[in-house]
């Protein structure tokens, strides 16, 4: 995504703007947040966007992408995950269905830990949604 497109974006749609795109970030990760947040900032500057309205969108934006890939964690059964990545998707992505059985085992271990600090991390921020979702962690610890 580049960078004219970005502040297009932010500058016709605003707040909205800012919530989809950080929502598009949650879901596919490939899309840097630290690029969509630092053209934000730069936008509070020099256009009618404040500070505190554009941290609230952002927020609203990765919420509702982490939520979605929270809910498409409990729709999907473990087997049909263990199928797409043992085809093609998980050969780009070079997971093996092993890989699921192993994240399965850590994340039933260090549930809390793992949905908190997978939060800070790039990808896995996006990523760490499904298996709460699969396991039935709780919602509302989920959105705190």
């Amino acid at each position: 995504m580049n960078s004219s497109l970005l502040t297009e974006i932010i500058n016709d749609y605003g707040y909205f703007g800012i919530a989809l795109l950080l929502a598009l970030e949650n879901i596919f990760p490939p899309i840097p947040s630290e690029v969509i947040l630092g053209f934000t900032g730069f936008m509070t500057l020099s256009s009618k966007l404040n500070i505190v309205g554009s941290i609230i969108a952002a927020t609203i934006g990765a919420l509702i992408g982490a939520l979605i890939l929270y809910f498409f964690g409990k729709i999907i059964s473990v087997e049909r995950l263990e199928r797409i990545l043992a085809g093609r998707i998980g050969k780009i992505l070079h997971f093996k269905p092993a890989d699921l059985e192993r994240a399965a085992a850590f994340f039933k271990r260090h549930g809390n830990s793992a949905v908190f600090f997978g939060r800070f991390v790039p990808v896995i921020r996006s990523l760490i949604s499904i298996p709460a979702g699969m396991s039935d962690y709780p919602l509302g610890r989920f959105v705190v």
